[in-house]
């Protein structure tokens, strides 16, 4: 098919050249699915990416902007078990869900502000919000709905994407140590929702 080349302001994702089908993940801090992307496909290097190629083979990396549900519609605890909550509970993602030693971005202690940056491949109109785990979460187990503050830390309304990149700059949330950061983007103008999920060490 046609391929869109979408060039971010930095380039700092490498996320340079997606499907014209393709959406969005988080890239700063990076997602699990990207962090694989980026290490290539065929070729991953990280013990957690080289486990999910085993798991789910070379595609859904490819598709890394694809970790999505049609319907969602706003109900995302309603339609994503627990547990499963990076691959949006869908089979051809399912090692984004085992717990491990991800590649982490590290965030500035004491908080302060840290700009966020979302890669839309293809923007869509719609809402980011953005979850960071609860002080008890426990790291190896799967993500669980209730491993997530109630309420997200920051919600980026109708974002206007400047190549192919959604930034908000906003308030770290008030953590310490390792955490993960789950995005949930509902489109607007459809049903449909991506999610993805990064480790952080603040």
């Amino acid at each position: 098919g046609d391929r869109v080349v979408i060039v971010p302001e930095r380039p700092v994702t490498g996320l340079a050249v997606a499907p014209a089908s393709a959406h969005g993940t988080l890239g700063d801090p990076v997602s699990r699915i990207a962090t694989c992307y980026e290490e290539g496909p065929e070729s991953p290097q990280s013990e957690m990416c080289v486990r999910l190629v085993e798991e789910n083979g070379t595609q859904p990396l490819y598709d890394w902007h694809e970790v999505n549900l049609p319907d969602a519609d706003g109900e995302h605890r309603d339609v994503i078990p627990d547990g499963e909550l990076c691959s949006a509970g869908r089979d051809k993602y399912s090692a984004l869900d085992n717990p491990g030693d991800w590649t982490a971005t590290e965030l500035p202690s004491g908080g302060g502000e840290y700009t966020f940056e979302y890669t839309a491949a293809v923007p869509h109109e719609g809402y980011i919000e953005y979850y960071v785990t609860t002080d008890d979460w426990d790291p190896s187990t799967p993500l669980a709905w209730d491993d997530l503050e109630s309420e997200p830390f920051v919600v980026h309304d109708q974002p206007e994407a400047e190549n192919g990149v959604y930034e908000i700059t906003a308030d770290l949330p008030d953590k310490s140590g390792q955490h993960l950061i789950y995005t949930v983007w509902q489109r607007t103008d459809s049903p449909e929702a991506f999610y993805s999920l990064s480790l952080i060490h603040i």
